[in-house]
């Protein structure tokens, strides 16, 4: 069966039904919002390789799912940024789930891109985002929250 090509856009609060993985598989972008509702949204991330990573950060007002789609990731959690609970790889299939108030960061542990999305409750970024790249987000959109980066 052929996957259909997916226009990478933020389909608003509209109906949607879609192969999440496999948008994900076709995202080149650091982040693109595909989907922004009134509670949740899901974006699409694409990590650079050996190392590329999210940046340590942690969310108020917001709990985070992220599901790995392709790629090897190095999950690093806990409530307290010096005192991390959760530290370990992370392969296509599994999941991430960071509670509000969590401080953490996933990193690529691999050689290849790594693909995921992700689901924010409620609303994190602005519909429509799209960022090339983790330094064209911090332009756009400020430093990681709660940090100087």
């Amino acid at each position: 069966m052929k996957k259909e090509k997916i226009e990478m856009k933020d389909y608003g609060a509209a109906p949607f039904a879609v192969d999440l993985k496999a948008a994900a598989e076709q995202n080149e972008n650091y982040r693109t919002t595909l989907w922004t509702g009134d509670h949740f949204q899901v974006t699409l991330m694409a990590i650079p390789p050996r190392g590329g990573d999210i940046g340590m950060e942690i969310h108020h007002g917001n709990d985070q799912f992220i599901y790995l789609v392709d790629g090897v990731g190095h999950v690093q959690m806990g409530k307290d940024k010096d005192k991390l609970t959760v530290d370990r790889k992370i392969y296509p299939g599994e999941a991430i789930v960071v509670p509000d108030n969590t401080w953490h960061n996933v990193i690529n542990a691999g050689d290849t891109v790594m693909k995921c999305y992700s689901i924010y409750s409620p609303v994190k970024h602005d519909h429509g985002v799209t960022e090339t790249t983790k330094e064209d987000a911090i332009d756009q959109e400020g430093p990681l929250e709660g940090t100087g980066e």
